[in-house]
């Protein structure tokens, strides 16, 4: 899996603290002897995931993610493992050697790390060029909207000139190849001009990701010219699908929440303004996987889109797919103006917090926009919005919730709880949409509905759980436990793996991951490395207690290969039936 040396991934390991690390990305409070933080990995407002600093990995106990500082990184910042292990070298300061990749892996990589330094390259002509008398448009654009050179030099904002061949030659002269600079997603090819470049007579915005490299680019046309924006297609580096613009500095903000716009002037205009939290998705509509990344920062989004009817269809578009991934939204009320840039011209940015402030909720944004297509003086109308009313709130879980957004509902509209229910429920019958509250499941029959797990397979997890925990458990076990013996396939690899870690002097249960490919493999040892040993009344119970484990574990082995021998091998099943007894009779000293 890794092109590294184990000894020098261990060191890297050794310098990346696992809390120093995922406090990075998320947010950790101490617990017991544990950190605890909201699980980035699914859809969540509890702090289910746990980090344990001694052992230096991470679980979660709703999604069963878990795994070292490597997995994480590599799962939060969607890496392969050599990535990973390049990303901690560079923020432990450790040195990497230059590895030897397959041809086709070498190609990806190389191609990857080509486009990068032609981004970097192209970002730095457009941000000099935006500076000479080339850029002169350009430039008085931007001042025309107000915006500061510490802004300009924050985004790295530049200018393509009038030329359509200005960056192609600028490029070709440092002796890049026409299909490198095709891939890059920086250059078009027609037959009539042959190759010319993507961007010309345009304000330059390059769109960065989080690790604050240039992986694409946008563009705003000087005059009349169509498509007003452009932005750079997808390329190996770039997916419109799974950035955000300014992300890579809202994500340091320490604002309590997001603010979503439509665009990259929106969100320059916000950050000049102290609105430190704004991104914007790149041109399309925002995506499912935007707002799985949004989650990872933050629980609460406020949509700040155009007022105009378009800006409405795009909000009513996202809210949805923002409440999917778990995230509170809310939409800032910008009228009588179109977009935040006016707004914050307009009325400065005091007024606009007060905005913030009063954002409105999803749902009565939805009622809002809903309201607009009936006419309340027409008494016909006025009951099918009623009716479409109770519709919505159909959407909701029957119980608390729906009775909460009921209540709301009823008040804005003035009428009684009673009325508005009556009606939700008349309604829920006739479509048969009428959600019931489920039957409250009692804790064990849920916990046992969750994770089916016989005596045998627990007492073997119980085992490894004991042998990672510490080198002393861990020595006491190997006396009286061989790897052989644990009948579960996975337990039996982690056992090796450890016996193995033990015998080179050294016994670190963090880097076990790298050894299982498979996600619900690695959920797995997770859950093993991280569970915990039972709590007695004293040292001798808790020896008592690991005696009587390793012993179960010996007798089911010994059961397991009774089962699976040749009945007629009576030789064989005496010695089964010899060892058997030894077992009942051993004493298990762990002093």
């Amino acid at each position: 899996m890794s092109f590294y040396s184990q000894d020098l991934v261990e060191e890297i390991r050794s310098r990346s603290d696992i809390v120093d690390v995922i406090s990075g990305y998320i947010k950790l409070q101490r617990k017991g002897s544990n950190y605890v933080g909201v699980c980035p990995f699914h859809n969540d407002r509890n702090p289910s995931m746990s980090v344990n600093q001694p052992r230096q990995i991470y679980h979660c106990f709703s999604c069963g993610a878990g795994g070292d500082v490597f997995k994480f990184v590599m799962e939060y910042e969607n890496l392969s493992f050599p990535e990973a292990v390049k990303v901690l070298a560079d923020r432990a300061g450790v040195a990497l050697p230059k590895q030897e990749y397959s041809k086709e892996a070498k190609k990806q990589v190389d191609l990857k790390a080509q486009i990068m330094e032609l981004n970097k390259l192209a970002a730095q002509y457009y941000y000099y060029t935006l500076r000479q008398p080339a850029g002169e448009q350009g430039l008085q654009y931007l001042l025309s909207r107000q915006l500061s050179g510490e802004t300009l030099k924050k985004f790295g904002l530049g200018y393509a000139d009038k030329y359509s061949d200005s960056l192609y030659r600028y490029l070709k002269d440092k002796g890049y190849t026409d299909q490198l600079l095709k891939e890059s997603g920086l250059m078009q090819v027609d037959e009539r001009r042959g190759m010319y470049d993507k961007f010309w007579n345009r304000v330059i915005f390059p769109i960065m990701d989080i690790r604050n490299r240039v992986i694409g680019f946008g563009g705003r046309v000087m005059g009349d010219g169509k498509p007003k924006y452009l932005n750079s297609p997808e390329t190996a580096v770039f997916d419109k699908s799974r950035n955000l613009y300014g992300l890579n500095l809202a994500r340091m903000s320490r604002k309590p929440n997001i603010i979503l716009c439509e665009g990259y002037m929106d969100v320059i205009a916000m950050h000049q303004a102290g609105f430190s939290q704004a991104v914007a998705s790149l041109g399309t509509a925002f995506t499912a996987q935007q707002s799985v990344i949004l989650k990872r920062y933050t629980n609460e989004v406020l949509l700040t889109y155009d007022s105009d009817e378009a800006g409405v269809r795009a909000a009513l578009r996202a809210l949805p797919i923002l409440k999917e991934a778990g995230l509170t939204a809310k939409i800032i009320n910008m009228e009588p103006y179109k977009d935040p840039d006016e707004f914050i011209k307009a009325r400065g940015a005091e007024a606009f917090q007060k905005r913030i402030e009063e954002a409105e909720s999803s749902f009565f944004f939805e009622l809002r926009m809903m309201e607009r297509g009936y006419d309340f003086s027409d008494p016909q109308s006025k009951t099918a919005f009623f009716t479409a009313l109770s519709e919505r709130l159909l959407l909701f879980e029957a119980g608390v919730e729906r009775k909460t957004y009921t209540e709301a509902a009823a008040e804005r509209y003035h009428l009684t709880y009673d009325q508005l229910s009556s009606m939700v429920s008349q309604i829920g019958r006739k479509t048969g949409g009428l959600k019931r509250a489920p039957a409250p499941v009692p804790a064990a029959r849920e916990q046992r509905k969750k994770e089916p797990e016989n005596a045998e397979l627990r007492s073997q997890r119980l085992l490894i759980t004991w042998m990672s925990s510490d080198e002393r458990a861990f020595r006491s076990i190997c006396k009286y436990i061989e790897p052989e013996e644990f009948t579960d396939p996975l337990c039996r690899k982690v056992a090796e793996l450890l016996r193995e870690q033990w015998a080179s002097g050294r016994l670190t249960p963090a880097s076990l991951f790298q050894y299982f490919t498979e996600e619900e493999e690695q959920k797995k040892v997770a859950a093993m490395l991280y569970d915990t040993i039972p709590k007695l009344s004293g040292e001798e119970e808790e020896k008592k207690a690991l005696q009587e484990t390793i012993r179960r574990v010996k007798l089911y082995s010994i059961a397991w290969q009774a089962e699976h021998m040749d009945q007629n091998d009576l030789k064989k099943l005496q010695e089964i039936l010899q060892r058997r007894r030894e077992i009942e009779k051993l004493h298990i000293s762990l002093d």
